[in-house]
């Protein structure tokens, strides 16, 4: 049978798409990066190590990374609007009842409820925005989506650091979660009701996971994502941490420069998605425009972070803002390339496996900053070991995948969304 092919929302609807989409991610980053805002009061409260402090950061990533398959599967046989409405309901009961439990148990078995009902955020806007938005606007959407991944950690550290410093760490969760269900009210009246749900058929010309895991693209994309990740999550999870332990900043102080730093992640996602999309529109190639990005990503953030780790208050402040606009040139280009290499009728499974491999760094680097720091008394391995990784990615992104452009299932390309733009993906 056939490939179907599905129909570009109109621009407005697609806008309206994109910025819920965005909204969603922006909470999603609020409600996952709460406790590492919370961890250096939280911490002394219940008198947690380091390394259980790794371990509750790092197992929002346990459930988070595989359930990233189960969401992909889940999206291309269901009505996509409504999945993303169930997970996002569960993830923000889970951050409200987090404010309520007292032990290490019960804020880990929360955080595993938290990362299953987040793993639905990036299969499903990567389906939504596959099936909805052309090629050459894809830029701009997936960097929006970039945006809101920023600024929910900018907004989070910032505005939780206050809600912490003055009303303690049970506000910041029961507050921040109970605001976070909002977002149901617009999905539910906009997209969840006015885009076709749409259901694919499995057919012969349908890419099952098996045959996303055998492709090398999809191999080098899950590494590059992977590696990206690692540096993310380092920041993420342990920047507060740092900060205050390591330099000495006080909570004010923390959240301020914390929230800079995400800021100019949203900074670099804007500017990233408009000039990519402008360079494709005037004829150069995706293949061209997402690799260059990604190992100005990947090298800038090395560089960066070594200025963290050495530098002295002015020029590790400098450096850690850096990192933040670095962050902002891979995290909009990473689910572009998805999309592109995927289609629209692969995009859910791609991205769910892609987001598998990569969110294995959730759990890894928590994890294994938290036990380095335990055994070393400093982050100056866990920073070096960041850095390497870095280096892996320039790799995966230059010599593993051949070329970002949509990837032969069975015999033939799966059509491209918008047929006007055709010459533009051409190999």
């Amino acid at each position: 049978m056939a490939a179907t092919v599905t129909q570009t929302a109109d621009p407005q609807s697609a806008r309206r798409l994109s910025t819920l989409l965005a909204l969603a991610v922006f909470i999603n980053y609020v409600d996952r990066g709460n406790l590492a805002t919370a961890a250096p009061v939280l911490a002394t409260q219940l008198h947690l190590s380091a390394t259980q402090v790794g371990i509750l950061l790092s197992s929002f990533y346990w459930t988070y990374a595989i359930s990233q398959l189960g969401a992909g599967w889940v999206a291309e046989r269901f009505p996509v609007q409504r999945v993303i409405a169930a997970g996002f309901a569960i993830w923000c009961v889970a951050t409200i009842l987090t404010g309520l439990v007292s032990g290490f148990v019960a804020l880990l078995c929360l955080r595993l409820v938290l990362g299953f009902g987040e793993s639905v955020a990036f299969p499903c806007s990567s389906k939504l925005l596959a099936e909805n938005v052309s090629v050459d606007r894809r830029g701009r959407s997936n960097a929006e989506i970039a945006i809101g991944l920023a600024l929910g950690p900018a907004f989070g550290t910032y505005v939780g650091g206050m809600i912490l410093a003055r009303f303690g760490w049970r506000a910041l969760f029961l507050s921040l979660g109970a605001l976070s269900l909002i977002w149901l009210v617009p999905w539910l009246a906009g997209p969840a009701r006015q885009l076709p749900a749409r259901r694919f058929e499995h057919t012969e010309d349908a890419p099952s996971f098996g045959d996303i895991v055998r492709n090398r693209s999809a191999l080098g994309a899950a590494l590059g994502h992977f590696c990206g990740n690692y540096i993310f999550y380092f920041v993420l999870s342990w920047l507060p941490f740092y900060l205050v332990q390591e330099r000495g900043y006080s909570i004010e102080r923390m959240a301020t420069l914390g929230g800079l730093t995400y800021f100019m992640h949203a900074v670099g996602a804007y500017a990233t998605g408009r000039i990519g999309d402008n360079w494709i529109e005037r004829g150069e190639t995706p293949h061209r425009v997402y690799k260059i990005t990604m190992v100005a990503s990947q090298l800038s953030s090395a560089v960066c972070l070594l200025g963290v780790l050495l530098g002295g208050t002015m020029l590790s402040s400098v450096s850690l803002l850096a990192v933040g606009f670095t962050f902002g040139l891979a995290s909009p280009t990473l689910y572009a390339i998805a999309q592109l290499l995927a289609g629209p009728r692969a995009a859910g499974r791609w991205v769910g496996f892609q987001g598998f491999v990569g969110n294995l760094a959730g759990i890894a680097g928590p994890a294994i900053t938290g036990v380095l720091v335990d055994r070393t008394g400093t982050f100056y391995s866990a920073f070096m070991l960041a850095i390497v990784i870095s280096m892996v990615g320039v790799v995966s992104w230059t010599v593993i995948i051949p070329r970002i452009a949509p990837v032969v299932w069975g015999e033939r390309i799966l059509p491209p969304q918008n047929p006007g733009i055709s010459s533009a993906l051409a190999p």
